[in-house]
């Protein structure tokens, strides 16, 4: 398959498993309201690239079709709760996400914070079980690792960075090093997990494992200077939510620090570097090497 179709397939099987996974979670006793304001957070959008870096990180290390598609749905469920709380009035204070009313403005604040905690633990119930992997030492890992990039350390304490910066004014002339963190703890983190899973589900040797949590790392970032790009050149309608938002808050990003020239040339080092980092699997890593640069070129 090309990558158009693996990643058509993928998102796909995301779907309708985080469908199924919705509706039994209703099913088995979740109020109405929360019910819809989780499926309107998760379901019918969305490029589902963590899974995706999941389920073909997964296949690099042994993990045939789609047998990282546990792992990834519980990916997807921290991505989407981290899009949920993010975009409430105290943080981001956004109306629009992927051409629709985000779930604050659908529904209410506090129905969005409550979806977005339901998010959160119901992808470490996913992660833990055994559907996800037979051995408990391989889902203690994947428990761990996911904590670790979605938590303090990781996509939290980046959003903190960033809101920081935004209310407080810290620091008040941020460098390339603060930008740099910040991103990889907000963006980086949780891509980077999702890209070295399939290498704990496969239980890789350590250079495998190596490289596929570096590439995520480089593609974090890549995926990031993108975004920012977007804020800038993008429009609502092609985005599908708020557009120029950084430059008029003031906020420091890649872009208003070096410039639209500059980002593009730090956009394509580290899509190279990320490609790179495959070398350890040949040829076979033909689809993740499409993935950089489908990161690097997307307009959404």
């Amino acid at each position: 398959m090309t990558f158009p179709e693996r990643l058509a397939a993928a998102q796909t099987a995301v779907e309708v498993a985080l469908s199924d996974l919705l509706a039994a979670n209703h099913a088995r006793g979740m109020p109405d309201r929360l019910a819809r304001a989780m499926r309107h957070a998760v379901l019918g959008g969305g490029k589902r690239l963590r899974p995706f870096l999941v389920i073909e990180s997964a296949r690099l290390c042994g993990i045939r079709g789609m047998g990282a598609l546990p792992a990834a749905c519980a990916v997807e469920l921290i991505h989407c709760y981290s899009l949920v709380h993010d975009d409430l009035p105290d943080m981001d204070n956004d109306r629009l996400r992927r051409g629709q009313p985000t779930v604050w403005a659908a529904f209410d604040a506090w129905t969005a914070i409550l979806a977005g905690d339901a998010l959160q633990a119901l992808a470490f119930e996913v992660v833990s079980t055994a559907d996800t992997h037979r051995d408990p030492h391989v889902r203690c890992e994947l428990v761990a690792a996911l904590a670790a990039a979605s938590g303090p350390t990781g996509m939290v304490g980046g959003q903190a960075i960033d809101l920081e910066a935004d209310k407080l004014g810290q620091p008040a002339t941020p460098d390339l090093g603060h930008i740099r963190r910040l991103h990889a703890m907000k963006t980086g983190a949780l891509i980077a997990f999702a890209a070295e899973a399939g290498s704990i589900l496969g239980q890789a040797d350590p250079v495998r494992r190596r490289a596929l949590r570096t590439f995520g790392e480089h593609l974090g970032f890549a995926f990031q200077i993108a975004d920012d790009l977007l804020d800038v050149e993008g429009s609502e309608a092609e985005v599908g939510k708020a557009v120029a938002k950084d430059a008029s808050a003031g906020k420091a990003t890649i872009v208003s620090l070096l410039g639209i020239t500059a980002a593009r040339a730090a956009l394509a080092d580290a899509t190279t570097a990320a490609i790179d980092a495959l070398e350890p699997f040949g040829a076979e890593a033909f689809v993740l090497r499409a993935t950089a640069e489908f990161v690097a070129s997307r307009k959404s």
